[in-house]
């Protein structure tokens, strides 16, 4: 199973606290790995290493290694926005710029240096279709994007990160915020997606988890407790404490 993306013995640090304990994990390429477990558990603070996200953090600091198609992405000589473009992101809530929609999905296209309005054009239509967003929005693509519900932001703020092309996304709760209607789009948008790059989504809903992962890792104060392919997970877990948070009996 060829992967795209692998942590190992990773530790992570805020100041003097450790949130991060020993954490090695493979992603599989064009798979959905989701990451669950309770509140404060490390999963987020995981995700935003794969990216190095926790950079702006002051104070925080990481050990071990994390391997982007076998380099390691924390080596000094690192691109950090090179690698942002490959390692993708949305988050919890819905952050589209105060732009218009169409000058949002170009936004990563014109900071990396594409200068053809054709081709600029041809992404974000491209991009907005793979985010089913489209058709919705195909007749106001120079409205505002803050015009736009909730679950229509995120959307958007996910073809905003496939227009400069990631070969793996990373999605902190992507749908906490948004009605059923909302996260169901999104979770067939994830569905439609994993045929082309590497998804890794954070969610504390063990249903969606269910439903949209391949492979699912449970994290427990800041260890991985437990990982496999995720059918295996949710109906016979190797241990109890996973076990007793699928079925709810504690987080």
């Amino acid at each position: 199973m060829s992967n795209s993306i692998r942590a190992q013995h990773v530790d992570f640090f805020y100041g003097t606290s450790q949130a991060l304990y020993d954490v090695s994990l493979d992603f599989p390429n064009c798979q959905v790995t989701a990451l669950i477990g309770p509140s404060g558990c490390g999963k987020s603070t995981f995700l935003r290493c794969l990216n190095r996200m926790n950079d702006l953090i002051p104070g925080a600091k990481g050990r071990g290694r994390i391997e982007l198609d076998g380099q390691d992405i924390n080596a000094r000589d690192t691109d950090v926005v090179k690698l942002r473009r490959r390692v993708g992101m949305v988050f919890q809530k819905p952050n589209p710029f105060p732009k218009s929609i169409f000058e949002n999905v170009a936004y990563g296209l014109r900071v990396n240096g594409v200068k053809s309005e054709t081709e600029i054009a041809d992404r974000v239509a491209a991009s907005l279709h793979r985010a089913a967003i489209f058709d919705e929005v195909k007749d106001r693509l120079h409205s505002s994007a803050l015009g736009l519900s909730g679950g229509q932001q995120q959307r958007l703020c996910i073809a905003r990160a496939l227009a400069v092309e990631p070969d793996v996304l990373l999605m902190d709760e992507p749908a906490s915020a948004l009605d059923p209607i909302a996260t169901q789009k999104i979770e067939e948008g994830i569905h439609e997606l994993k045929s082309q790059l590497t998804i890794i989504i954070v969610t504390h809903n063990m249903q969606q988890a269910a439903r949209v992962s391949d492979r699912t890792a449970f994290f427990y104060m800041g260890k991985l407790i437990e990982h496999d392919v995720t059918g295996a997970m949710f109906t016979r877990p190797k241990l109890k404490q996973t076990e007793d948070y699928i079925t709810g009996r504690f987080g």
